[in-house]
This record gives structure tokens, sequence and C-alpha cells, in this order.
């Protein structure tokens, strides 16, 4: 049993300290791709999973027992802090997230409610069942949606392919778009807070639709909360780890936000990219998830070719670029995961 966790692969290698291999986990690991998420799923409503505590944790647990990762990430979603603020959220299949009531007027946002950490209670509540389970076997990464992303779903009352809606406010109503934005950064750097104070080992900031943003655009209105964020964090001892779609280009302004890890997409080379950014910040990626559709032959080729690349360097966790998608089969995730642990 480590205690604190600071002995573990995963935390030595956020905090760029030496380590015999690259920690291994993947974004989306307690997913579709498990048949034993869906007997889960089939019983219980999305929100149901994310809000019951015990089956958050049963959740969290499926890639521990089942692939051996190296840190655990908890179950929950990055729209509870929308929900918290007074958004009607749905899951649907085929439909994905909604809000019933979207943020458009200065009115809406005024509406939105702050302090919510009471309304998020039984993400607290999951934590510790988790910790309880993994007993201090491996990590457990605790996370939030970023705020330009939250905004994007609350705006655009859903997922949207060209949020043109987001980026009108953005352009047209740049004054609402910074005191929504302000408004989600002040209930996310509360809630990260919470999942620390309930006993998360790491945590990780997803701003997954940071590519639709330009370079301005993500300075202004994506980077500067982050930041603030960042800032706001008790994180002695807690790595942060900051990832969005788009890290290719917005990596090195990702950096001064000062998170401990910058996770980067599968268009970039990953050494290069380290060299481009600061001393002490470490990586995590960059494997294009696709890959693990192939023969294993070739899964096994990739991951070489990119340990060798990395080989020697401090500071690397490997992951893929995105999130692993619902019809990989189970079994080359897994068949991944052990020629990770055999690299030498």
């Amino acid at each position: 049993m480590i205690n604190n966790q600071k002995d573990s692969l995963f935390i030595k290698a956020a905090f760029s300290e030496p380590t015999e291999r690259p920690p291994v986990w993947m974004m989306r690991q307690a997913g579709r791709f498990m048949k034993e998420y869906w007997e889960i799923k089939n019983k219980y409503s999305f929100l149901e999973m994310c809000k019951t505590p015990e089956i958050a944790a049963d959740v969290t647990m499926l890639p521990v027992d089942l692939l051996g990762i190296d840190a655990a990430i908890l179950f929950s979603d990055i729209l509870v802090t929308g929900e918290a603020m007074g958004g009607d959220l749905s899951f649907n299949q085929g439909v994905g997230p909604r809000f019933a009531n979207p943020v458009r007027t200065k009115a809406d946002v005024e509406n939105l409610a702050t302090g919510v950490n009471d309304r998020l209670q039984y993400v607290a509540d999951a934590i510790k069942v988790i910790q309880q389970r993994l007993q201090g076997s491996i990590p457990l990464i605790g996370f939030a949606g970023a705020p330009f992303t939250v905004m994007s779903y609350l705006v655009e009352g859903g997922s949207s392919k060209d949020f043109k809606l987001t980026k009108l406010m953005l352009h047209n109503e740049p004054e609402l778009a910074h005191q929504l934005l302000s408004k989600i950064a002040a209930v996310t750097t509360d809630y990260l807070n919470l999942q620390i104070e309930a006993g998360v080992n790491a945590l990780q900031i997803f701003d997954s639709w940071a590519m639709a943003l330009s370079w301005d655009d993500y300075n202004e209105f994506s980077h500067r909360y982050i930041q603030q964020i960042i800032a706001g964090l008790n994180r002695k001892d807690i790595p942060v780890i900051s990832f969005c779609k788009g890290s290719s280009v917005f990596a090195p302004l990702m950096a001064e936000a000062k998170p401990d890890v910058v996770s980067i997409d599968w268009n970039v080379d990953l050494l290069d990219m380290k060299r481009r950014l600061p001393a002490g910040i470490a990586v995590q990626g960059n494997l294009d998830p696709h890959i693990l559709y192939a023969d294993k032959k070739v899964i096994k080729e990739r991951i070489y070719r990119l340990f060798d690349r990395m080989k020697g360097e401090n500071g690397f966790i490997f992951n893929l670029g995105h999130g692993i998608m619902p019809d990989i089969p189970f079994d080359n995730v897994k068949y991944a995961i052990e020629v990770i642990k055999e690299y030498k």
C-alpha cells in the first residue's frame, strides 16, 4: 500500500521524477468498450450512475480490476458543474448530453448559481468509496470540464459541430461571455478543491472543445480561466493535468497556466512537444486511439515506436491522444497495456 501515492509510478511521472517505466492510464478507460460497463449501464441512467457513489465506484474500478492500469479516474461527467449551476441536464442514447434551458441572455447568465458544492457532494462521496476500494493500490484522478467547454454545452444546449452560438457570444457579446466563464471558473475551482478534500491524488482539466477556437480566442476565453482555476487549487502534492483537443497547437500556452502535466493529442511528435515546454512540465499521451482497432502487431509496433522516441525522458505518462472509442475491442486495449508493462 502506497502512502499518499507519492511513490506511485503515475505521481512520480506527473512530477517529472524518474520512473522504471512510463505509467499508463487511458481516457474513457471505464467506459462503453467494456461489456461489464453495459451490464451496469443497462440498469441505470447515466446520471444515476454518476450520482450514486457505490455505482460510480463500481464503474471506476472496472479498468483497475480488468486492465491493471496505473491510475484510476473518477467516473463522472464534465457537465455536472453546469447542472449544479442550474442547467437542466439529461443524457439520451444516440443524442448525448442536452441542457433543456440553454444560456443565451444576460438574464440566463445571471440566473446561474455559484457556491454549489453542496449540490456536488455526491462526487465527494463517490471519491471516498473509491478510495476505500482502491486501498492505496494506485492513485485516483479527479477531474472537471474547463470553463470554455462547459460554456459551449450550456450555450448550444448540447453537443455542437460548429459552436456557432457559443462563438457568436464570444464575438458579439464578449462581456457576457466573460461573465459566464467567470462563474463557471469559480464553480470549477471550488469543485476541484472539493475533490482534493475528498481524497483524489491528481486532477485533470478537460477542455474537450478548445480546438474550435483560434489562438487569440483560446488565449482570451479559455486559457486565462484555466490559469485562474489552477492558481486557486489546494494542490500540494496533487499534480494537475491540463488536456485539450488541440494541444498540439496550444500546449506552449497551456504550460503558462502552470499545470504539472500537459496532455498532448496525436497530431504532433511527443518528444518535440516536450522539448518546447518548460523544464519540469510532464507530458501525457499521445497514441492515436484508432491504432487500438489495428492488428496486435501494429499496436505493439506503434507503442514501441512512441516509447523508443521518449526513452530516457522523465515526465512521460502513456495515454491516448483522446478517449477510447466505444467499439474498440476490449482485448486490444488489454493487450496494449500488457505491451506497455513489458517494454524494456
